[in-house]
Parts: C-alpha cells; structure tokens; sequence
C-alpha cells in the first residue's frame, strides 16, 4: 500500500486548523496592530509584526507569513509573541510544505519551551511533516521511520487527545507502508530465487507487522519459499496459519493447491 505524500485527511486539517486558531486567537488578545502590507525588513513593534504575519497566512501567503513569523521571535526575543511566533512558523512552514523547517521550527519551540501547554501540537506537527514526505515502496524509507517514531512518541505522551486519536490512525498506515516495503523485497529476493532471503523479509513482515494488510501474502510467499527450499514442514505450518486465519482469502487458495502439487510443479507466483 502506498500512502500520499501530500494527502491531508480532514481530521488531520481539523486538528491543526483548531489548535492553530487557538494559538493564533490567545495572541491577538496581546495587541491589535493594523496589519501592513510589506514583507520588507523593518523594525515594528511586536504587536503589528505578529498581526502582519497572522494576516499574510490568512490571506494564503504561508512562505511570507513564516518569513515574518520569524521576524517576531528575532526582533522580539524575550516577548510573549516570540513563543507564539515560534509555533505559528512552524504551521506556516508545514503549510507551505517546507516540511523541514517546519520541523526545524517546532523542535526548537520544544527545546525552549518543554512543558508548555501548546507543546502536544509541536509533537503533532512534526510527526505530520515526516507523515507528508512518505514516498513509495520502491524507494529508501528513512522518512518513513522518523514518522512512525514521531506518531508514537505523540501517542507516547499524550494518548487522551486528538492528537493521538490522529497519530493512531496514520500509525496504522505507516506500518503497511513499511511492511509493503519488506514485501517489495521479499518478492524481488524470491524472483531472484534467493529462496532464504526471501523468508527472512516475508517474516518480518509477519513478526513486525501482523495487522497489516501484507501478512497473508507474505504467509503465502514463506508457503512458496519454503517449498522451494525443500523445507516442506515449515511451509505446511505457513500455510496452516495462513489457513486458520484467512480461510477464505486467494492467498490461501493458492497455497492449499502448491501444498498439494507434486515437487517438480512448484513454481514462485
């Protein structure tokens, strides 16, 4: 299975535009600056600076709005805004798919504010940004490894918000993109007639990521491998497991009609 990489489900967006809003509406209490129209560089006073960026992300301008943002905490070290200006260019950052310095962003906002109310959705944020950048089965999953870190340590922290109500279901979904990773090469490997390389890769599948969508084929393939390496034991107790647990799946069929094939008919699917 392979995920969008630029998908954005609605709880997703529902999640962060409210925890977005929220943080966006605690700051507007601070001042009321009337927004300006230049991105330019020039000295303001914190409440215009704030606002000018807030307006620039209403209006769509995600890269200016971030770039402003920016200016907040730079102009502004030791204000209040500086704090919200961290988290709302890490939004900005997200939306204009600058995935990492959004990350940049919000691991900074972390490291100086730990135990801040707002840090559930820094973790989010972060773990979205790796999320987004899921490639394909055929290429290297290095990102796909940070979000599955990320989403747990959502879950981890956190387990009673929506946050990880969130971060529960792309978790699920990460793990059968990385388990569709293990079967890419698992096949490759069979295809290859490297009949025990293949086995190890269909059993980590199985070991790994048994609730995934993967695991009866990849019972099937160690059904097929196994054969092949004339270990017919072990494939009759893939194929029991296969049996016991998907009894009404191809994948099953398939492996009941090579189980009772002579030796010589067997040949990889």
């Amino acid at each position: 299975m392979t995920l969008p990489a630029s998908g954005r489900s609605p709880l997703r967006i529902a999640v962060l535009a409210a925890a977005t809003v929220a943080i966006g509406l605690t700051a507007g209490c601070a001042g009321g600056g009337k927004a300006k129209k230049d991105v330019a560089y020039v000295a303001r006073d914190v409440d215009t600076l704030y606002m000018t960026a807030k307006d620039r992300l209403d209006k769509g301008d995600a890269k200016a709005a971030a770039a402003l943002f920016d200016e907040v905490e730079r102009q502004h070290p030791y204000s209040p805004w500086a704090r919200r200006a961290q988290l709302m260019g890490a939004f900005s950052y997200y939306v204009a798919r600058d995935y990492a310095k959004s990350v940049q962003t919000a691991q900074r906002f972390l490291s100086i504010h730990p135990g801040n109310k707002d840090a559930p959705y820094a973790y989010y944020l972060v773990a979205l940004c790796y999320y987004e950048q899921i490639s394909d089965v055929t290429r290297d999953q290095k990102i796909t490894q940070q979000a599955l870190t990320a989403l747990t340590e959502v879950i981890r922290r956190y387990p009673n918000t929506d946050y990880a109500t969130d971060a529960r279901l792309k978790l699920d979904l990460v793990n059968d993109h990385l388990a569709g990773k293990e079967m890419e090469v698992g096949r490759f490997y069979e295809r290859s007639g490297k009949w025990l390389a293949g086995t190890l890769r269909f059993r980590v599948v199985i070991d790994k990521y048994q609730t995934t969508s993967h695991t009866p084929e990849a019972l099937f393939r160690l059904v097929e491998c196994y054969l092949a390496l004339g270990v017919r034991d072990e494939a009759q107790k893939a194929a029991a497991v296969l049996g016991a647990n998907y009894p009404g799946s191809d994948w099953y069929k398939r492996a009941f009609k090579l189980m009772n094939a002579k030796g010589d008919d067997i040949t990889a699917a």
